[in-house]
């Protein structure tokens, strides 16, 4: 909720930004000047909006550039104005608390201030001396902060009265429930081309032309570049690179862990703070009257919490041999752990792992060589980029250098050969004719230099060369055609008083029923908006669909409300009104935030504002 933002505005945000302010570029801000903003009467402290706007200029340098942000940078990423508008709200709603007359009490104000973490001792108590040297390191003095919180808690009130009793209407998430629970029996009928009721005839040459040339965007290459490229790749220099066998031995002795593993199991620890416990846990277990995650849930932990991984016998202590004689999915225990008594869960039985010697020896000289490779390329890269400096075409640079000289006709979305690689992709797109050759790299640590030499315009595909493709099309349309009719034939039967159980019987064709079928889900063997289509039907009524070289037909058996006993309904409505209520509060204590601002008069001292950012340059 909102409220539970905001009361952290002062309470703890504060009192964060008071140990804080000191490591990451914080400025100090004196002179004569008290405020930088007005709101109907009530001032937007200097040191308020220079604090917040360090604040905010710490958490985005620190976030996105891992340096202090310069005010430059946050004016250009409106930074300022973003502070300003916040403070100018929160002022305009305290203005509209003190009017309605909600103020905090003294008492009040003691308990929050001391229940602040910045402000206690090593004991948890409040310590005076500790509140007093906070405040003086964040530049605060006590009167301040203390009318800040005052003004904090006031605001807090008033927003907790505005949102309190916004909550979605019953019939809202009626609605909502009836919508997305709601479900669909369906029957369908299923045409394909072995239901065709006489097989396609051979087109000739002369319905092929015309198809094509009725459909020739189809067949119509799309606008490319001739590229010219050199490439230095490391795989072409792997088998070339020299590895001393010494290497190779040390490297095996050093990675000897890798290459002979000893037999593991995937395993689940859930420790417990005494043997009773761990014992009375297991019994439970064994009764049926739990299971694991259960037992990990009660314990506020997850999964991913108690999961050990793969681990070898001895690494599981006291415990390795009762858990390694354990079948998968078992789980066995109390045992000894060092966190106490435990149940172990054995999820995976792995296997010893011994790689030999000679084996090893050619994966690392594989690894080792490719590892030379790379850095062999990364070394020629300079000498290389001299070249083409220099003057040297692609041709030569690949004759001086031994690249591989290329050409290909680019376009956007080819991926074989170099153009399988983003870099070059992106090179690619970008190049003009104007632009000079230039080493760059690529991700395997491969580099290249291309060249545009001409752009080959978009042009029909001659027929001769999509002849195959282009019956393959004509095909598939004359057969979703035939199939569409026989659908239309039985849809129109159906119509007249037929069934489809009936129809099905008669012709030999099969009928499938899918039920609980979903607003949101799928049904397999459909395409995408099939769903949604269904639950445009009404009950009894047909459609025709196309389904992947198919023909659809389906009728609509029932419609099914949600099931309001159904505990997965219950926790729907229940996250669809949280979620629903929750916004409607935060929309409509906007809206009112924004109402009580527009009434207030707002003045904005912009020398002052210019005054705080100089003292950040």
């Amino acid at each position: 909720m909102a409220s539970k933002a905001s009361n952290g505005l002062v309470w703890v945000l504060l009192a964060l930004l008071i140990l804080g302010l000191g490591g990451f570029g914080a400025t100090s801000f004196t002179g004569s000047v008290s405020s930088v903003a007005k709101v109907e009467g009530k001032s937007i402290r200097i040191d308020s909006y220079s604090r917040e706007l360090q604040n905010q200029m710490n958490q985005i340098g620190q976030s996105q550039l891992n340096r202090p942000l310069t005010i430059t940078e946050a004016e250009a990423f409106g930074i300022p104005d973003g502070v300003m508008a916040q403070l100018v709200s929160e002022r305009a709603l305290d203005a509209e608390a003190a009017r309605l007359g909600l103020s905090v009490g003294d008492a009040t104000l003691r308990d929050q201030i001391m229940q602040i973490q910045a402000f206690q001792s090593a004991n948890g108590s409040f310590n005076r001396d500790t509140y007093t040297f906070a405040l003086s390191q964040a530049g605060l003095s006590e009167k301040d902060f203390e009318a800040d919180l005052r003004d904090e808690t006031a605001r807090s009130v008033l927003q907790a009265a505005v949102i309190a009793a916004t909550r979605m209407p019953e019939s809202y998430a009626d609605a909502l429930i009836g919508y997305i629970a709601e479900t669909r029996d369906i029957t369908m009928l299923r045409l394909d081309q072995d239901d065709l009721e006489a097989p396609l005839e051979t087109p000739s040459d002369e319905v092929l032309r015309a198809f094509y040339e009725e459909n020739i965007s189809d067949y119509t290459a799309p606008e490319k570049k001739r590229i010219t490229y050199a490439m230095l790749s490391p795989d072409a220099l792997i088998d070339e690179m020299p590895i001393d066998p010494e290497t190779v031995r040390e490297a095996y002795e050093a990675r000897i862990d890798e290459f002979e593993q000893p037999e593991r199991r995937l395993v689940e620890r859930l420790a417990f703070a005494d043997e009773a416990a761990a014992e009375a846990a297991k019994a439970a277990l064994d009764a049926g009257e739990t299971d694991f995650e259960t037992l990990v849930g009660d314990r506020g932990l997850t999964l991913a919490d108690v999961d050990r991984g793969d681990v070898s016998e001895a690494a599981l202590g006291a415990a390795g041999e009762a858990v390694f004689a354990a079948e998968s999915g078992e789980v066995v225990g109390p045992l000894p752990s060092d966190l106490g008594p435990a149940l172990y869960r054995v999820n995976g039985v792995l296997a010893a792992n011994n790689v030999d010697y000679g084996t090893a020896a050619l994966m690392i000289r594989e690894e080792l060589a490719a590892d030379a490779a790379r850095r062999e390329v990364s070394r020629q890269a300079e000498p290389a980029e001299d070249l083409l400096a220099g003057g040297a075409t692609l041709e030569e640079l690949a004759a001086d250098t031994g690249m591989e000289l290329g050409t290909i006709d680019w376009f956007d979305g080819l991926s074989e050969g170099i153009a399988g690689y983003a870099d070059f992709d992106e090179a690619a797109a970008a190049v003009t004719a104007e632009d000079y050759p230039e080493i760059a790299e690529l991700d395997d640590g491969g580099i290249f230099a291309l060249r545009l030499d001409e752009v080959v315009p978009a042009a029909p595909e001659p027929f001769e060369d999509v002849r195959d493709r282009v019956q393959n099309n004509w095909e598939a349309a004359q057969t979703e055609a035939a199939l569409s009719a026989r659908a239309q034939e039985i849809q129109a039967q159906t119509e007249a008083g037929a069934t489809l159980e009936q129809i099905a019987e008669e012709t030999g064709l099969e009928l499938s029923t899918e039920t609980g079928v979903t607003r949101g889900g799928s049904v397999l063997g459909t395409a995408t908006g099939f769903n949604a289509s269904v639950f445009e039907l009404a009950e009894g009524e047909t459609m025709i669909s196309q389904a992947f070289g198919a023909v659809l037909l389906t009728r609509l058996d029932a419609v099914t409300p949600p099931d309001e006993g159904d505990e997965q309904t219950e926790l729907l409505r229940q996250q669809i009104t949280s979620q629903i209520s929750s916004g409607l509060a935060q929309d409509l204590y906007q809206a009112y935030a924004a109402e009580v601002q527009e009434s207030m008069d707002v003045r904005i001292d912009q020398d002052a504002l210019n005054a705080v950012h100089g003292q950040f340059r």
